[in-house]
């Protein structure tokens, strides 16, 4: 058992990812249903050809006429017109409007030929085949115009864009039943460690339920990627080089990823693949490391909680989040509050500071616990505290990462 003979910058290990990410980025595009796109990533562009809608409209419940023939009707002075049929949604009327002459229609439907606007319902009375009108109408009032919503030959959606749902509405106007977009990442998530039971077990003796495994399923699942979970990994190093070397494109290694006698997957990675970084200059998630194993990108995440769920969030999930076509940045929302007391850092070390917010105001949590994972339920957000500060003075205005 010997320490690390020296650690990493934050800002070293963020820029080694980088550079090694275009070897991996594939971005294999696959297409899938419309009904199962929400949230994935559009692979092309998408242009329309068609027009929504492809014909003038209703906007409202009321009489399809001629705008020139209102010209002076008001509540005191209701023209008449001779209301010779109906168009509903999906049924047209059949004629044309003549001059004197009304329709009656509903919200949606084809406006007939020879109307151009339409005077609502509130603004008319009914006698018979009848329609009193009370307003003077603009031509095109009232009317929704060929291609107002979207215009043939128009791009409709970019490429590397998160697909919400009002977007797979506008996709599913224009024809499209299902869409090309990039392959969700495979993760492969090793969780190692002798005393642990399977995740939602209840704890018993001397060994603790798996908690690393769902939070970092979760966490795939949030930055696009696809897990695979095989289960709990033995503590050894077949074991361990058996397990690295399935197909993934992404694999995450939770535990044994220190210096102890029990921490395999630093030498394992190193004796049967790279290991380009081991020890980072922060707090927590010091003993995180990463590598490449069978061409595939191998993340080490401590096994402690608040460490695991610290290095994912640095290193491992920017990652995911590249190979899978999304933004690499924090997918957390920032805000900017006031310190209420001082957070004490060292220089030289990049520290991960859990906060609770009451207003405008941040109230530190802990940062230091890596094994007390209730540190981050407890805590709203984070605040990182660079390599180059001693911590932030009570007062201190802060950047809050929103958990």
């Amino acid at each position: 058992m010997k320490g690390f003979a020296g650690r990493t910058t934050v800002g070293a290990a963020v820029a080694w990812i980088d550079s090694a990410l275009p070897n991996f980025r594939d971005l294999a595009v696959e297409e899938i249903s419309l009904f199962h796109s929400a949230g994935r990533i559009l692979a092309c562009d998408v242009a329309s050809n068609v027009n929504v809608p492809g014909f003038a409209r209703s906007m409202m419940d009321g009489f399809a006429i001629r705008a020139e023939e209102t010209h002076g009707a008001t509540a005191y002075n209701a023209l008449p017109f001779h209301v010779t049929g109906t168009s509903f949604p999906g049924t047209p009327f059949s004629g044309i409007v003549m001059p004197g002459q009304a329709v009656r229609i509903m919200t949606g439907a084809p406006m007939p030929d020879g109307a151009d606007s339409v005077i609502p319902v509130e603004y008319t009375e009914s006698q018979d085949q009848t329609v009193l009108v009370m307003g003077e109408l603009s031509v095109g009032k009232h009317v929704g115009a060929i291609g107002e919503d979207v215009r043939s030959g128009s791009l409709v959606l970019g490429a590397g864009r998160s697909l919400r749902p009002q977007d797979i509405g506008v996709l599913s106007s224009i024809g499209c039943s299902s869409v090309q977009v990039i392959r969700r990442p495979i993760v492969r998530i090793l969780i190692t460690g002798n005393e642990l039971l399977s995740a939602g077990t209840r704890p018993r003796g001397f060994q603790i339920a798996d908690a690393n495994g769902p939070m970092l399923h979760a966490l795939v699942s949030r930055d696009g990627g696809l897990s695979v979970m095989p289960g709990i990994v033995p503590d050894d190093r077949e074991s361990l080089i058996a397990a690295l070397a399935e197909p993934a494109d992404i694999v995450l290694v939770s535990g044994g990823s220190s210096v102890g006698l029990e921490d395999h997957a630093p030498r394992v990675l190193a004796d049967h693949g790279t290991l380009a970084i081991h020890g980072i200059a922060m707090r927590p998630s010091g003993p995180a490391g990463m590598g490449v194993f069978n061409k595939h990108l191998v993340f080490l995440l401590p096994g402690n909680p608040v460490s695991c769920l610290c290095a994912y969030d640095f290193f491992a999930g920017r990652a995911i989040r590249a190979l899978g076509g999304r933004n690499q940045d924090w997918p957390y929302r920032r805000i900017q509050a006031t310190l209420t007391r001082k957070l004490i850092s060292t220089v030289g070390r990049v520290d991960y500071a859990r906060v609770k917010l009451d207003g405008i105001h941040v109230e530190p949590v802990a940062i230091s616990g890596a094994s007390v994972l209730t540190s981050t339920t407890q805590a709203d957000g984070f605040v990182i505290i660079p390599a180059d500060s001693e911590g932030y003075a009570a007062q201190t205005e802060v950047e809050v990462l929103m958990y």
